[in-house]
């Protein structure tokens, strides 16, 4: 029986870890809509996370194959022209709705389903 409980014990608590909240769970569709526009990130990212030649050389935000901290991590300290949103500026929790904003987004269509590219 001692033994069934030395592995019973770690099997139940890991588990429990399963629906233990995390951050990026708790984050919020709405605030993160809310977050991209008045932090200006549609300026360069345009409202839907697509991207613009003009101002972000194409790059695509939405459905980003980022995971959440390396999200965050190129936010607060980026490269090229993109200014770096310090917690001060951005918050996690705001940082985080973004993520989830973007996760959001609908997903593009693939070429092959776009009648007008395939005449």
């Amino acid at each position: 029986m001692q033994s069934v409980r030395v592995y019973l014990a770690p099997a139940l608590f890991a588990a429990g870890l399963m629906f233990v909240p995390h951050p990026a769970d708790a984050a919020s569709v709405d605030n993160g809509q809310t977050a991209f526009v008045a932090h200006g990130c549609w300026q360069c990212h345009g409202f839907e996370g697509q991207g613009s030649v003009t101002t972000s050389a194409g790059r695509v935000v939405a459905d980003t194959q980022l995971p959440a901290d390396a999200f965050a991590a190129y936010v607060r300290a980026p490269t090229g022209a993109m200014p770096p949103f310090r917690p001060e500026i951005l918050s996690d929790s705001d940082l985080a709705d973004i993520y989830a904003y973007l996760e959001a987004r609908p997903k593009p269509q693939a070429a092959k389903d776009i009648p007008l590219l395939n005449q």
